[in-house]
């Protein structure tokens, strides 16, 4: 059976303030009324029913994260003591639902994506789970087609066309982040997708991979296996599990592993990467303004604004600006210098301001 593992990690620095270490970005409703992490596990419903989705994530966002998600039996979240990257985290959340269901098929995504629609997601992921039907070896990965050149993600370039089942293509290769020209020439050639971090597998196969090409991560999984479903188990995954290698799933396995394929991705996707993500989620207005709470304006144009309901944000004279107001900190910045963000995190721990992080 199919079943929905949801990566929910971060820092929460790209969203700041109104992210923190406590509540990253996949817990704020950035794009709609439900945080990004309840649309997930909303995404997947019916079809995948919360008896079969598990959340992987830490010990500091557990707490926060169960009460947002109270469909989900509480021995289905799992917990990491610390972070170590997606491929120990996609390792553990198959040795579950290895000893769950033998049998498993995974489909694993972040808990911070938006998607729509979602009759083209669950139609997607079908193509994917029918390309496992015909070789339970495969590793079926998600492209979307670029629709502008992109810096900030990796690329997948498309081979053959797959099996019987339309959408489904062979692997050429891995691209790391390109610089802009070279993601100019990937938008013109429609060969290449964006890496949207969104894959699907059996839960024993993933498995085998991890264990032919990083053993020794494998082998700690495996000491990890022998505790699970016991009284030893926090105790043992507190020991073995920051032993385990800090590496991508991409890296680990899906850059070395054969069978590899990739589906286009028939659906909308925004990775949500910063606050510059708000106007392409919410809109904007005739003066290209991007408003989420109380606001006037005079003579101000293409700013980003997010404000608590009781407070309100005046401008005038402005443009580009990003503007977001919390009850403890209030964030003013140029919308195009995305790095600003985390130095002001980091510059408020060097001062001493951690407790507004």
């Amino acid at each position: 059976m199919l079943h929905a593992v949801i990566m929910a990690g971060g820092s929460g620095t790209r969203f700041w303030p109104q992210s923190r270490k406590r509540t990253p970005k996949q817990l704020l409703a950035l794009a709609g009324r439900e945080t990004l992490i309840q649309q997930t596990v909303t995404r997947c419903q019916p079809w995948v029913p919360a008896e079969r989705v598990f959340v992987v994530t830490n010990a500091a966002q557990v707490e926060q994260t169960r009460e947002q998600l109270p469909q989900l039996a509480s021995d289905h979240f799992l917990v990491e003591p610390c972070g170590r990257n997606t491929a120990p985290c996609v390792g553990l959340a198959a040795l579950e639902l290895v000893q769950r269901d033998p049998d498993a098929v995974m489909l694993v995504m972040p808990a911070d994506h938006v998607i729509r629609p979602l009759e083209a997601f669950r139609d997607a992921v079908e193509r994917a789970v029918g390309l496992i039907d015909e070789d339970s070896r495969r590793l079926v990965l998600f492209g979307v087609a670029p629709s502008y050149p992109a810096t900030g993600f990796g690329y997948i370039e498309r081979g053959d066309l797959l099996g019987r089942m339309r959408g489904g293509f062979e692997v050429a290769s891995f691209r790391e982040k390109p610089d802009l020209e070279t993601a100019r020439e990937y938008l013109q050639r429609e060969t290449f997708f964006w890496n949207c971090g969104i894959f699907v597998w059996r839960a024993s196969r993933i498995l085998e991979a991890l264990r032919d090409h990083e053993p020794d991560l494998y082998g700690g999984l495996m000491r990890l296996s022998d505790s699970l479903g016991t009284d030893h188990w926090p105790e043992a995954l507190a020991e073995q599990f920051p032993k385990l290698k800090s590496i991508s799933i991409d890296y680990a396995v899906l850059e070395r592993a054969s069978d590899v394929c990739v589906v286009e991705a028939p659906f909308e996707w925004d990775d949500v990467g910063s606050w510059q993500a708000l106007p392409r989620l919410l809109g904007t207005d005739d003066s290209g303004n991007t408003i989420d709470g109380p606001f006037c304006g005079i003579d101000t144009c293409g700013c980003i604004v997010r404000t608590t309901p009781d407070h309100l944000v005046a401008m005038a004279g402005m443009s580009d600006c990003i503007v977001v107001h919390t009850p403890d900190v209030t964030l003013v910045a140029r919308k195009g210098d995305e790095d600003a963000v985390r130095q002001l995190v980091a510059l408020a721990e060097r001062e001493g301001l951690s407790r507004y992080v």
